[in-house]
């Protein structure tokens, strides 16, 4: 028997067959059209999935379940909310159903289901309790216990980036202060060195965006912090800082064995690892104790169909 896992994502949806041992044999992909609405998007992964199979000579019999991982929050009613995606309550799961009525169907949040295929096959791998962050444009994540998501009570859990570590300058999307996406994401990276720079902070950054602010990207950032540069070092330091608040707490809650970091601004691992044991120690209750791994994540993208085919 063989799996499928779905990521769908704000402009685009990666699908695969999966094998027992978490290979992504055949995959696929499409865009993700916004403006066709709940149904049409539906309507675009049916027709995905369904020639995915036909192109590899398999059938649904084959199929032991369908996972789906969205850029939302699924309730327990399987009522679905994507923001980005312009979704709102919709009936996810009973249309998946009534599209793929042969095979099991399961769906979670797209950064919970990244967590389950580092759980199951990548970076957190072995580990009873393990806590994924993606630092991305925003801050996501998740929480795998005993092999099994976390989504708290009511599907509500898991919402690591949105945990509130302090006052901040500007809001989080989400209409609260102080989220640890508004401290820890490349939208706060970029941000932060845009604020510096324009209250006359001197950066190669500027430099490196061609003296245009609006050019800014993390990456430019952390090149500038390899350079030495007084306001790259400032804006990365924060970071960091803020980063091990937010590990602390997750630690001081959950103690997990593996943390682990994923998404874009990981890519700057040697900057993100280096010392931060150290500054995260500084907060836990405990100092004295073993605490956890703090790791990158291994799988990448793909992660999201990973996981999901594993739900």
């Amino acid at each position: 028997m063989y799996y499928i896992g779905v990521d769908i994502g704000g402009t685009g949806i990666q699908a695969g067959v999966v094998d027992n041992q978490g290979k992504i044999l055949f995959r696929t992909e499409c865009k993700t059209v916004v403006k066709k609405g709940f149904e049409g998007i539906l309507d675009d992964i049916k027709i995905m999935i369904d020639k995915l199979l036909e192109e590899n000579n398999l059938n649904m019999k084959e199929i032991k379940s369908i996972g789906f991982g969205v850029p939302g929050f699924i309730n327990k009613k399987g009522l679905v909310t994507c923001v980005n995606l312009k979704w709102d309550g919709e009936s996810f799961e009973n249309e998946l159903k009534r599209r793929f009525p042969n095979v099991e169907i399961h769906g979670e949040n797209d950064a919970t289901v990244a967590a389950l295929g580092e759980s199951k096959f990548g970076s957190m791998k072995g580990a009873d309790v393990g806590v994924l962050y993606t630092l991305g444009t925003g801050v996501g994540g998740g929480i795998v216990i005993n092999q099994k998501v976390f989504s708290g009570a009511h599907g509500l859990g898991s919402e690591i980036g949105h945990q509130v570590i302090g006052e901040n300058y500007f809001d989080c999307n989400c209409g609260n202060n102080g989220c640890v996406e508004t401290f820890c994401s490349a939208t706060a990276i970029i941000k932060y060195s845009q604020k510096l720079i324009q209250e006359g902070r001197k950066s190669r950054i500027l430099d490196l965006a061609e003296g245009d602010l609006e050019k800014i990207n993390a990456k430019m950032v952390f090149d500038a912090y390899r350079e030495n540069d007084i306001v790259a070092i400032e804006v990365i330091t924060r970071f960091k800082s803020y980063l091990a608040k937010t590990f602390a707490n997750t630690i001081n809650t959950l103690d997990p064995e593996i943390i682990s970091i994923g998404g874009g601004v990981s890519k700057a691992s040697d900057i993100i690892l280096d010392g931060i044991e150290d500054l995260v120690r500084k907060y836990v209750l405990y100092k004295k104790e073993d605490i956890a791994k703090i790791v990158c994540a291994t799988l990448g993208s793909d992660a999201g169909i990973i996981g999901a085919a594993f739900l």
